[in-house]
């Protein structure tokens, strides 16, 4: 009978010593997990560091463009045909129709060749890895005789054709340059008066932020390789 307490302080001892040892791997266990996780964090808040430096420096070089093409475009600024702004797409220079075409036209008028050529040296010389995004827009009058379906086709031909102007006269790189047309529903003001309508034809030049241009070109390279 006097053995019976010896032996339950044993299996106490043993219970005590087993359950210590398996706290203590409970512990060596959410040390480790705590320390992947802190090891994930300092790569996840590393990675946000490069992204911020890298968004920094492409807004600095888009802020350098914009700045020079204030400088170069000074008197198209002035005359109210062409406007350089800074957007969350990226750095858009808009000229109204008449600086570039005739009504119902997709020709680039001989008048519009320095304007052209002055954004396509910036184009080259301050962003020269920046996607460029031309697109066209009009008012929402109908196509009547100019022989063009619709606004659609007509905002298509002249984005298109300032794009073959950036590359055959400017020599812009073509893989850098994306044409669209919007026809009449993208306007920026209201096609009830005639300034709305002369505010809404339109072409617009998107020079995109550099982390677009990666996204787009990552984009294109998975679809190359799916393709092969």
């Amino acid at each position: 009978m006097k053995r019976y307490p010896v032996v339950l302080w044993g299996m106490i001892f043993v219970i005590l010593a087993f359950t210590g040892c398996a706290r203590h791997k409970d512990l060596e266990s959410l040390n480790r997990e705590q320390a992947r996780v802190i090891a994930d964090l300092n790569r996840e808040v590393g990675s946000l560091q490069d992204e911020l430096e890298r968004m920094k420096f492409s807004r600095e070089e888009l802020t350098k463009a914009k700045e020079e093409l204030e400088t170069r475009l000074k008197s198209e600024l002035e005359g109210g045909g062409l406007s350089v702004e800074m957007q969350e797409r990226g750095l858009v220079v808009t000229v109204l129709d008449r600086v570039l075409f005739d009504p119902g036209k997709a020709e680039i008028k001989d008048s519009a060749r320095t304007t052209l050529d002055k954004v396509a040296d910036v184009l080259k010389s301050r962003v020269p890895e920046h996607l460029v995004y031309v697109e066209g827009h009009t008012d929402n009058d109908p196509i009547r005789y100019s022989g063009w379906r619709s606004n659609w086709e007509l905002s298509t031909a002249r984005a298109t054709e300032v794009i073959h102007y950036f590359v055959e006269s400017g020599g812009v790189n073509p893989a850098r340059l994306i044409a669209s047309g919007f026809g009449e529903f993208h306007p920026v003001a209201a096609n009830d008066t005639l300034e709305g309508k002369a505010r809404n034809r339109r072409v617009e030049i998107v020079i995109t932020p550099k982390k677009i241009t990666e996204l787009v070109k990552q984009a294109l390279e998975t679809k190359r390789s799916h393709s092969n």
